[in-house]
This record gives C-alpha cells, sequence and structure tokens, in this order.
C-alpha cells in the first residue's frame, strides 16, 4: 500500500511535458518547434529561425555589455550666472629674488659663488663685465681681507634681501576701495619673496566682488626696482635675465605654484587680466581618473595639484640632499649655499624636466582654475610720463623701465561648469538587452524566470527520482526485504505451495501407518 502511495505522489509532482510548457510559454517561436504535430519541416524551419534570432540576440548582449566595461563618459559643459562672486587669491613676485643694496659682505662670502658673482677664490669675475657704479660698490663688499664670516641662514637671506611691497607697491584698489601692503600675505616660492593678495585663512574670508568688468577687480600699480637688480655675469638658477614680475591667480585652497603656472607682466605697460571661474567635475575610476582617497602629506590638509607637487618635490630633495628649499615646507633644515649649487638646484631640475615618474600628481575630483585674456597698452604715455616722474619722483626713464600696471577682473559674474558624466550607465545596458530580447525572441526577464522555473522543475524531479531509487536500493541489502510487488507475490506462492506439498506428505504418512495397524 505504501509503494502505491509513493508512486501516486511521484506521478502528480511530475513537471508537464515540455510540448505543453512551450505552449503556454512567453517566449515566442518554441511552441511551434515544441509540438505534438508530426509535420518535421516546419519544426525546422521554426528552429533555424529562433536559433538565428537567438544568435543575434548574443550578439549585441556582447557588445552591449562589452560596450560597457569600456567605462565610457561625456563632458557636460555648462555657464551658471551668480550675483557674487569669490575674487580668486593673487601671487606675484619679482623676477629679481635678491636686491643688490641689501646684499652684506657675509651675503658675499657665502652666497657669492651661487649667485655667480664670485669665483672659487673669493674674487669678482667677469671684471669686464661690470659696470663703474656696481663694480666699485662691489669691491667694498668683496673684500675679506681681515673678514671673519658669520653664520649665514638662507630663508634669513631671501627673507632680507627680497623685494618689499612697501616700495615695489605704489598704487593699490580692489573694487574701487583702496588697498595696503598689509592686505599682502609674504609667500616663499623658488623666484624667493613674494607676495599673495586676498589669500584667506587666519580667519579672514576672501574678498568677493559683485559685478564685473575694469574697475571691479584689483589693480596695482607697481615699481619692478630694476636698479635694485643683481648683475648677471652667469647662468644660475637664483637670477633671471628678465626683468618684471611673475603673477598667478588661483584659488585660496591651493598653494601657488609660480614657477611653473604664472604669467610674466613687462614694465612699460598696463596688463589687462580678463578672468573667468572654471568648476571641474572629474569622474573616479573606473570612469575616469581622478583621485578619490584623501591626500596622505604632513604639509597639506587638501588635495591639489600643486600641493601634490610641491610635497613631492620636498620629499625627493630631502631624501637625496636631506635639506630643503627656503620655499619647501616641513621641518628639515635649509639647505645652504653650497647645496643648493651642489644638489638642490640639479636634483630639482631634473625632477622638473626629465623625471617623469617619481611626481605623478593625479587630477582631484574637483577643481577650480580661472581661465584668463590678456592685453596691453603702452604706459606711461608722452604725456603722462612728466606726471609720473613728478608724483613718485623719479626720472622719465626711470618711469618707463621700472612702472607696470596689472588690472585684474571678472569678464562677468558667472562660471563654466565642465563636468564629466557617465556616458552608459546600468540602466541603459539593461534597457538595450531588454530592448533586444523583445524585438528578437519576445522575451522579457518574467520570460528567463519562466525557463528557470521549468528547468529548476524537471532537475528535481529527476534528482527525486534518483534519490528514491538509490533508497530502496539500500532497504533491500540492509533488511533483506522484497520491495517489488512481483517479487512479494512471487514469495507467497512458493509458501503456499511448500505449505500444500507438506500437509500431501503428511497425510500419506498416516494413510500408510493405518493400513500397516489393520
Amino acid at each position: 500500500m505504501d509503494l502505491k502511495v509513493e508512486t501516486d505522489e511521484m506521478e502528480s509532482n511530475q513537471p508537464p511535458p515540455i510540448e505543453v510548457f512551450a505552449h503556454s510559454s512567453t517566449l515566442h517561436g518554441i511552441s511551434h518547434i515544441f509540438t505534438y504535430e508530426r509535420v518535421c519541416v516546419k519544426r525546422c524551419l521554426w528552429l533555424v529561425f529562433f536559433l538565428g534570432s537567438l544568435t543575434f540576440l548574443l550578439y549585441v548582449c556582447v557588445d552591449r555589455i562589452h560596450f560597457y566595461l569600456e567605462y565610457p563618459h561625456v563632458t557636460k559643459l555648462d555657464e551658471v550666472t551668480t550675483p557674487i562672486m569669490t575674487f580668486p587669491a593673487v601671487t606675484f613676485c619679482n623676477l629679481n629674488a635678491f636686491r643688490f643694496s641689501r646684499v652684506t659682505r657675509n651675503d658675499l662670502y657665502h652666497a657669492g659663488e651661487l649667485l655667480a658673482l664670485l669665483n672659487q677664490r673669493y674674487e669678482i669675475r667677469d671684471i669686464h663685465l661690470v659696470e663703474e657704479s656696481v663694480l666699485e660698490s662691489l669691491k667694498v663688499k668683496a673684500d675679506f681681507h681681515n673678514f671673519k664670516p658669520r653664520p649665514f641662514n638662507m630663508r634669513e637671506f631671501y627673507d632680507r634681501t627680497g623685494h618689499d611691497i612697501n616700495e615695489m607697491l605704489l598704487s593699490c584698489h580692489f573694487h574701487g576701495t583702496e588697498c595696503r601692503a598689509e592686505d599682502f600675505k609674504v609667500v616663499f616660492t623658488r623666484y624667493g619673496k613674494c607676495y599673495t593678495f586676498n589669500a584667506g585663512g587666519d580667519g579672514q574670508p576672501p574678498l568677493i566682488t559683485t559685478k564685473g568688468g575694469m574697475g571691479n577687480g584689483l589693480e596695482l600699480m607697481l615699481d619692478i626696482q630694476q636698479d635694485e637688480y643683481l648683475p648677471v655675469w652667469g647662468e644660475t638658477d637664483e637670477t633671471s635675465f628678465e626683468a618684471g614680475v611673475k603673477v598667478q591667480i588661483h584659488s585660496q585652497d591651493e598653494p601657488s605654484f609660480i614657477d611653473q603656472l604664472g604669467f610674466g607682466v613687462a614694465p612699460g605697460f598696463q596688463t589687462f587680466v580678463s578672468c573667468q571661474e572654471q568648476r571641474l567635475i572629474y569622474l573616479p575610476p573606473p570612469w575616469g581618473d581622478c583621485k578619490v582617497t584623501p591626500m596622505d602629506s604632513d604639509f597639506f590638509d587638501s588635495y591639489s595639484i600643486t600641493a601634490c607637487r610641491i610635497d613631492c618635490e620636498t620629499r625627493y630633495l630631502v631624501d637625496n640632499c636631506n635639506c630643503r628649499m627656503v620655499h619647501m615646507p616641513g621641518d628639515a633644515p635649509y639647505c645652504t649655499p653650497e647645496l643648493y649649487k651642489e644638489c638642490a638646484d640639479p636634483a630639482l631640475d631634473f625632477l622638473v624636466e626629465r623625471d617623469n615618474d617619481f611626481c605623478v600628481c593625479e587630477t582631484p575630483c574637483n577643481m577650480t582654475r580661472y581661465s584668463k585674456e590678456l592685453s596691453f597698452v603702452k604706459i606711461p604715455s608722452k604725456a603722462s610720463a612728466k606726471y609720473l616722474a613728478k608724483k613718485y619722483n623719479k626720472s622719465e626713464q626711470y618711469i618707463k623701465e621700472n612702472i607696470l600696471v596689472l588690472d585684474i577682473f571678472f569678464e562677468a559674474l558667472n562660471y563654466e561648469t565642465i563636468e564629466q558624466k557617465k556616458a552608459y550607465e546600468v540602466a541603459g545596458l539593461l534597457g538595450d538587452i531588454g530592448g533586444q530580447m523583445g524585438l528578437f525572441i519576445g522575451a522579457s526577464i518574467l520570460t528567463i524566470l519562466e525557463l528557470f522555473d521549468y528547468l529548476y522543475e524537471v532537475i528535481k524531479y529527476k534528482l527525486c527520482r534518483c534519490s528514491d531509487k538509490k533508497h530502496k536500493h539500500n532497504n533491500n541489502n540492509d533488511q533483506g526485504t522484497v520491495l517489488s510487488l512481483d517479487d512479494v507475490k512471487c514469495h507467497v506462492r512458493w509458501q503456499i505451495n511448500s505449505r500444500v506439498t507438506q500437509k500431501k506428505t503428511h497425510q500419506s504418512r498416516i494413510e500408510k501407518y493405518v493400513n500397516e495397524v489393520k
């Protein structure tokens, strides 16, 4: 009886034939392939069409997946208008790092060879190139008879001999309001002592502007003091052939990197710099290559390319020269003039110009930069030369050779956003695959679930049958019982026949015994 029940349960769990499933499935075409009809040609044609459509579908799906794994992106450009804008930081440096009048005998003793003023024997080099006025002063400073050198520090030397903002700044106005030398912050770069306007920090918020155009930004009149320039008798990293200032416009969140990113302003000209702020947003990997991890630096809190470069250059010099340059952060000792010449300058030049593997700085995911348009007019005019000479108590020739005007302003109160966006996301991939599935085989996600559900039922049925057969076989071996109905019937017949035979034998013996007694 138990065997009968188990057999009925097995039959009730058996999945429907594939012809029945194909007829009820939402997958187009398979009802014509798996059918009870015996027309072989029709079924074969449907099979060919179905397999062809399935092949095209798989090809398109592979192509879409491959395109998705390329992680393409597009760049969106937009222009946003705003009522107020934060004015950028403006850093400028005189191209001459050291004022000749501030160089002392002790400075010349220690740094004369570095500045290409003295040779290795502490003698004036190339006397025939020296002007008479400079030669007389230099002879006095280069007289080292009975001279006892004192301690020398490069940071103090740069700070003391660098051009003073109080002497350079002739006029300053921001948004129509006068500004003073105290509004400029001293910073040190590879050009020496420089100054930053609107640096922010130290509890001072950055300045803002509410209008665009000239007169609504920063206007500076500077005296570059060419009469204080060091005489140049050789090519060194500490001296310059040019006259003027180097200027960099940057955000308050990043340090100045003026020797690489600055632009020059020449004396004798008024330079107009029309700016537009650009906010760049880059995608992280795998769509882009911007840096998403925080900056691992002992010197800077926020990441920027310039901060990364300065940090890297500082570590490179400390590792190779055991010292740092004046403009570098940290607590390592400053390089001596000898180390500047023999190690620091050559190492930094090599790192900047040739070594592309050591300082690899990734692009930040968010950064601000300023596009610039420069234009020039000559200053002074013939009509204003005498007035300016009288106003600043200088000669007209001095005004022509030393005075420059720098006018920095926003072109308009708007900024550009340049943003990278994902060109192909998961939603697009699923939409393309779903559309192609509907086009080629008329399937959807639910159709795929139907197929998996049917396969699951078939596999489960097959596994259950195999498991039941194995279980019955194990019971036969362990208990000696006969599990099939035929075996049970045979066993019962054998027992009945055996008992009948025994009964007949017993009766024949009784009859024989009775006959003998008679």
